[in-house]
């Protein structure tokens, strides 16, 4: 911004039209403005220190275990060393129905896993962190003292879809809602296959040799 304003005011200098002279005039003001209102800059020591605590490069946490008691959902997640940090590098922040943990600077590396809609609301009083021997365990406190088949709503809604593809009354519409997933996630070849037994199934039935329609 210094540099900016430097050379708006040599153009100044170099301008002789008004209108030019107006807006070159209306850019120092806003320059000016900008610099006086800039935060101060941070001194380099304490700009170091909060680089070295910040590590190298962060890494998503994908891992991890949870079980539950009556009163917390329990994770836990695997980080070799995590015992020797600082307690103040290892920090959890919850919110009703989310948590996220960031680890600052193990190994030269930062580690964040954030768990956002989980499946029923927690106290944000009530939960906390324990750091074991190359462990962080999560708690995370039940506001009803109910069992989760879950962690994540989002979670629920994938294992409901699936058994809905299934739960049918009809054996021949369930096996067909599995061929059809299947097919779907299926390479080349399974799809290969799929369409085989298809063609081989109609010819079948055309010749009334079975009858029921997969």
């Amino acid at each position: 911004l210094q540099k900016d304003l430097e050379e708006v005011k040599e153009l100044l200098t170099k301008a002789t039209r008004k209108r030019l002279r107006d807006v070159l005039m209306i850019e120092k003001h806003k320059l000016e403005l900008e610099i006086k209102n800039q935060p101060p800059p941070k001194p380099k020591d304490a700009a170091e220190e909060e680089k070295l605590s910040l590590g190298g490069y962060t890494v998503k946490i994908n891992n991890y275990g949870w079980d539950q008691s009556d009163k917390f959902i329990k994770i836990y997640i695997s980080l070799n060393g995590v015992q020797k940090l600082p307690a103040e590098n290892v920090q959890v922040n919850f919110t009703e129905r989310s948590f996220d943990l960031l680890v600052k600077n193990l190994n030269g590396k930062n580690y964040t896993m954030t768990f956002n809609n989980l499946l029923k609301p927690i106290s944000v009083e009530g939960s906390s962190r324990k750091i074991k021997t190359d462990m962080v365990l999560v708690m995370c406190r039940k506001k009803r003292e109910e069992k989760w088949e879950c962690l994540t709503q989002v979670e629920k809604e994938s294992k409901e879809k699936e058994k809905a593809a299934y739960d049918t009354s009809d054996p021949s519409e369930g096996l067909m809602n599995l061929l059809k997933k299947m097919y779907a996630e299926g390479d080349d070849e399974m799809k290969r296959t799929i369409n085989k037994a298809w063609v081989e199934s109609r010819e079948k039935q055309s010749k009334g040799d079975i009858p029921m329609d997969i």
